[in-house]
């Protein structure tokens, strides 16, 4: 209820007061404590491996910084608010990732994000850290509508190979949101990050120093296309990089995948087990390995005709003949007459689940970029809108590698683009009965003026974000009304919020330098909301700011000219206009946590919210006004 984001520094601190209280001496950390306890595992050398860039101290305070912002619902621009469990933001993702710290720490499943490649042509914020005069802070105070500011937009640039600190600027554009990222993820949550040639060696270490090497998954090879590139001065360029870090691989026992139609086409034959195992494949049962011979491996096979096929088998002998006896080996001739031994591949496990199958490192066929143009163009219609879409193939190969056998999951990206994540979660939750939910992130980028999407009436990225989301629930839907449903399933849709600064006035006292600026605060304070501040804007801001989901679901409790709002989950309740006795009756009949208003409803009349607060403690509800 401080009115910030979750303070990093004060996380880490208390992370490391639960796992080494001794290092601390009147609750500050004391650093010869701590070399005392870790003794030769600590490293104080200057000289030691580890990457470093110009601004990486200045990255780690931006990173530190609390933010005050705030994310505004804008219900007319959502879709099936009512009913969605789906998220999308608009704003500056590193604002945005602070202000969700407080709901979604360790609750996220799966990240999957494509940050700007470091081309050389690529646009981002940077350096990130922004500081703001006296008169322009007194200025805000009175102002509900400072999100120029907030947007930072004077900030959003090119990043130039002529720049001497074109890689600097990069990575301290990307660490403080990794490492944000990495806290929203839970235990055994993974990330992916694509990237090409230009940064892949600098991520890779970064993503070292906030995941930790001991949490490094894999470096995945996409081929995003094939052939072409014949006019290359050096080699044909057609793959891209996909970097996968775990919070903690520890906590994942193995990652796989599910199979897929050309997978499941190949189990086409049936014999007795196939109530319980379903249709099987086979392959061969020769081993194949004369580098490295196993004499226990090596055995006579009686065939039909009673000749001996001597061989290396795949299995030892006694496993060999169980099979047999239990039908799972196939011993035939082959198209050349030659006896042939073979064992079977059942679709389905021995308990009846379906197989899955070890992802591969190399994504060699899977998805072509090519793929995401066309979605796109056939979701909104008209081609180029936006470059280089992600392909949703790729996407849902990636999501599902990260969820394996779970379900109900939050899938985020803040760098949401176009919005090719959002499309991956919602097909998986129709084509694979899911209900996984997406939080998307894209800052209001202006497009190009004279571009397609410019043309076709879009203005910003985030717009075209937005209608592709629509047009793929009107598509899933109008596909499902044609189907035969057994129940009614919830509508589908997303919640559309905006950053935007905060709805209520904020304390600065560092500001004050003679009494006359006192007299100044002291003034603009007397209400802290702002004016022109919307009652539902102030309700998700203080809903967010005491970690309640974005999806959450609220009531709406009118009491005579007075509105109510509970959050059933956290058993908060809201109310923003006059707080009567009615009220009250209604509130001891909710019997909420706690209850929180606005002072200036009170009109200066203490002892009327004294004697409410009084009440409202004989019946163990806390009492909170703003």
């Amino acid at each position: 209820m401080d009115g910030q984001s979750l303070n990093i520094t004060n996380d880490l601190i208390t992370k490391l007061k639960e796992i080494i209280p001794g290092a601390f001496t009147e609750d500050k950390l004391n650093i010869e404590q701590l070399k005392q306890l870790l003794g030769e595992d600590i490293n104080t050398d200057n000289e030691r491996y580890q990457l470093n860039w110009a601004g990486k101290n200045e990255a780690y305070k931006v990173l530190q910084l609390p933010t005050t912002s705030t994310l505004n619902p804008v219900v007319s621009e959502s879709l099936n608010w009512d009913f969605s469990d789906n998220v999308l933001i608009e704003g500056e993702n590193l604002e945005v990732l602070k202000l969700l710290q407080k709901s979604y720490y360790g609750k996220i499943k799966v990240i999957c994000i494509d940050p700007p490649y470091n081309t050389g042509s690529d646009s981002f914020i940077y350096p990130d850290k922004f500081s703001e005069t006296k008169e322009e802070y007194l200025k805000r105070l009175g102002e509900k509508d400072d999100d120029g500011f907030l947007m930072k937009e004077g900030f959003f640039k090119p990043n130039r190979k002529e720049n001497g600190q074109f890689h600097s600027n990069w990575l301290s554009m990307m660490l403080p949101r990794l490492f944000l990222a990495r806290n929203l993820l839970k235990d055994d949550g993974l990330i992916f990050v694509n990237i090409d040639q230009n940064e892949i060696s600098n991520l890779k270490l970064l993503m070292d120093e906030i995941f930790g090497e001991e949490n490094y998954v894999q470096e995945i090879i996409w081929q995003r296309h094939a052939g072409g590139g014949n006019d290359s001065k050096y080699f044909a360029v057609d793959h891209e990089y996909i970097l996968c870090y775990a919070k903690n691989l520890s906590a994942i026992q193995k990652l796989r995948l599910p199979l897929n139609t050309a997978d499941i086409s190949q189990y086409k034959f049936k014999d007795k087990h196939y109530d319980t195992l379903g249709p099987y494949k086979t392959k061969s049962f020769y081993r194949m390995r004369p580098d490295d011979p196993r004499p226990g491996l090596q055995y006579t096979i009686k065939m039909p005709d009673g000749s001996d096929l001597f061989g290396e088998w795949k299995w030892e002998e006694k496993s060999f003949l169980e099979a047999l006896d239990d039908d799972r080996i196939l011993i035939r001739k082959d198209n050349k007459g030659k006896w042939t031994v073979e064992y079977k591949l059942y679709l389905n496990a021995d308990d009846g689940d379906e197989k899955k199958k070890v992802p591969r490192s190399m994504f060699l066929s899977e998805a072509r970029n090519s793929q995401g143009k066309q979605t796109l163009t056939q979701i909104l219609g008209v081609a180029n809108i936006f470059n280089n879409p992600k392909p949703i193939e790729l996407l849902k190969i990636l999501i599902n590698i990260g969820i394996g056998d779970s379900d109900n999951e939050y899938i985020l990206d803040f760098f949401a683009g176009s919005g090719s994540t959002g499309q991956a979660v919602l097909e998986l939750n129709k084509d694979e009965k899911k209900s996984l939910k997406f939080i998307l992130v894209q800052l209001p980028e202006k497009v190009e003026d004279g571009s397609i999407a410019a043309k076709n009436g879009y203005k910003f990225i985030s717009d075209i974000t937005k209608s592709r989301l629509r047009n793929v629930i009107k598509s899933i839907e109008k596909t499902s009304s044609s189907e035969l449903q057994f129940q009614e399933e919830k509508p589908m849709g997303f919640r559309f919020f905006k950053l935007s600064s905060s709805n209520f006035k904020i304390w600065r006292g560092d500001y004050i330098d003679a009494i006359g600026d006192l007299h100044t605060q002291i003034d603009l304070f007397k209400k802290a909301e702002k004016e022109n501040s919307k009652e539902y804007n102030m309700l998700w801001e203080l809903l967010l700011k005491n970690g309640s989901f974005l999806n959450s679901e609220i009531s709406r409790i009118t009491v005579g000219s007075s509105e109510l709002f509970y959050n059933s989950n956290k058993k908060l309740c809201f109310c923003f206009s006059k707080v009567s006795s009615e009220v009250v009756d209604k509130i001891l009949q909710i019997k909420p946590v706690q209850f929180i208003c606005l002072d200036s409803t009170f009109n200066n009349e203490d002892c009327v919210k004294t004697n409410i607060q009084l009440k409202l403690q004989d019946n163990n509800i806390e009492f909170k006004s703003i």
